[in-house]
């Protein structure tokens, strides 16, 4: 059994075909989805969701790329949505310096409010870093020596160092489809030393499709091609894989129930 840990079935490219995309990835063998917010209002189309497939969870935030327009979000708006039995996490936010969309004090801003809720709530946050590392640690240190909490560097892309620093907090670390790209050796060198204990696998849909997928619309049952890689990589079968990080996903969101 896999779990595509992180994926946007609300977008555009992919909610118009939802039925026959969750059918397709259950014949490959995905059992739960993990459905990543970017848009605070995207919250009732996401629920709507997680009611007509009960293996699907939501989860609730700001991606950076949106942040302007949620700048005023605060801690205690993002906690009046956690309530519903199907959020199990907050997010994604963090901190994006490549695409640059909101400026830099405004995405700090809305992704503090945002591990305040992960504070405040006990719910893991899920993290989006691209060249932000140092300011995205920074941040997550800051925070963690005032009260601890978890969460999960998702699509990671970075060398060792990053990954180092977010599980000395207790962090997960989940690869994408980019750790099966031609280019992406130092990548899956750094994905060869982190603890498989620590370890998901998602497909982020509808972006970043794995070989041999390439040039298509992702989607979760992509996420069994970055399952095989990252079994080769940790050099186990991919059962062993599979089933752990089943159980790393159920161990850091733990609000999230088995159907």
């Amino acid at each position: 059994m896999l779990i595509d840990s992180h994926c946007h079935l609300s977008s555009e490219e992919i909610y118009p075909r939802l039925d026959l995309i969750i059918e397709r990835a259950q014949n490959a063998g995905v059992s739960y989805f993990l459905n990543a917010g970017s848009k605070f209002d995207e919250l009732d189309k996401q629920l709507d969701i997680s009611r007509r497939f009960k293996n699907v969870f939501t989860v609730t935030g700001v991606h950076p790329h949106d942040a302007v327009a949620y700048s005023d979000i605060t801690a205690k708006d993002v906690l009046q949505k956690t309530e519903n039995a199907s959020v199990v996490a907050i997010g994604e936010c963090g901190l994006d310096y490549f695409y640059d969309f909101a400026p830099k004090d405004v995405q700090i801003k809305v992704f503090r409010e945002m591990i305040k809720a992960s504070q405040e709530s006990g719910l893991p946050i899920i993290v989006h870093t691209r060249e932000a590392e140092e300011d995205t640690i920074s941040i997550l240190q800051e925070a963690y020596r005032k009260k601890m909490f978890t969460g999960v560097i998702h699509s990671y892309s970075s060398d060792m160092w990053l990954a180092e620093e977010a599980l000395k907090m207790g962090f997960y670390i989940s690869a994408s489809g980019m750790i099966t790209f031609k280019n992406a050796e130092s990548l899956r060198s750094a994905f060869k030393k982190i603890p498989l204990e620590k370890l998901l696998v998602e497909t982020d849909t509808p972006y970043l499709a794995p070989v041999p997928m390439r040039g298509k619309i992702n989607e979760p049952s992509f996420v069994v091609h970055t399952a095989q890689v990252l079994a080769d990589i940790k050099d186990v079968d991919m059962e062993t894989l599979s089933n752990k990080t089943t159980e790393n996903f159920f161990t850091l969101f733990c609000k999230a129930k088995k159907v």
